[in-house]
């Protein structure tokens, strides 16, 4: 990761931040990019001091022109790119019948259009140096998940968009990863909308039984490293994922007896 230069969406906390300090001390030079600017500010110049090179960006993914912003920022401040995290994401809980329209299309804005604007602009200059695009996804994007309807249909759509990319530059040397972490304690769920677009606040989940941004984080830059395809990071993905070819219907039954255990469950 020696001075590559990556950008790192939804970098203000969770997995964004974990991976933002993992690529710096390995000595990338890399781009942070969320709404909260104070944060990313923040972050970012606590390792510049340090003796690490990193730049904050103001950015909100689900509007075109600041991806692009970020793209040329990032291109005036150091030349070049050569990995793409496509990091920034929401999730939501609540049923379909329920949930207010609305918070459909924020998911897909956020989550889905967010990765192809910043993966569009970014692109040419990826291709240069034969370097790698990344989707943070989900199991979500393999199984639909209860209660996530808009968030599943996000990452089943971003998984779809990076295996298409990655076969239309199989011959550019283009590098593409779908990485699929388990629950993972981070904002992401305390943010999570509910069925009329509010946050849900605490999480429904106990954090301490969930994988930590950390560990997602270096598995992610392993993989990069290694230039794997997809990683699933916990043996329940990797079950569900398998399974789902062979026995949908049971793992349908699966799926819905174990997320309907969530405390306060919109479904039982």
């Amino acid at each position: 990761m020696k001075n590559r230069v990556v950008i790192v969406t939804g970098a203000s906390s969770g997995i964004g931040k974990a991976l933002v300090f993992g690529l710096a001390l390995m000595g990338a030079k890399v781009v942070l990019a969320a709404r909260n600017f104070q944060i990313i500010e923040g972050i970012s110049s606590s390792l510049n001091v340090k003796g690490y090179e990193t730049f904050a960006v103001n950015v909100d993914v689900s509007i075109e022109n600041e991806c692009k912003v970020l793209v040329e920022k990032t291109i005036e401040k150091y030349g070049k790119i050569d990995i793409l995290i496509n990091n920034a994401g929401i999730s939501m809980r609540a049923m379909f019948e329920d949930v207010d329209l609305k918070v459909i299309r924020q998911l897909m804005e956020v989550n889905f259009w967010g990765t192809i604007y910043c993966t569009k602009y970014s692109l040419p200059y990826i291709l240069k140096e034969k370097g790698s695009v990344v989707g943070v996804s989900s199991i979500a994007g393999y199984k639909g998940l209860p209660a996530r309807s808009g968030y599943s249909a996000s990452k089943f759509a971003m998984q779809g968009f990076l295996d298409v990319l990655r076969i239309e530059n199989l011959k550019k040397d283009l590098h593409v990863l779908v990485a699929c972490p388990g629950f993972t304690a981070s904002n992401i769920r305390k943010t999570a909308l509910d069925k009329d677009g509010s946050q849900q606040g605490e999480t429904p989940r106990d954090e301490d039984k969930m994988m930590s941004p950390d560990v997602v984080a270096y598995r992610i830059i392993d993989a990069i490293k290694k230039r794997k395809r997809t990683i699933i990071m916990t043996t329940d993905g990797v079950l569900t994922v398998f399974l789902n070819k062979f026995f949908p219907k049971l793992v349908d039954k699966l799926v819905y007896k174990h997320m309907a255990k969530e405390p306060d469950s919109p479904f039982s």
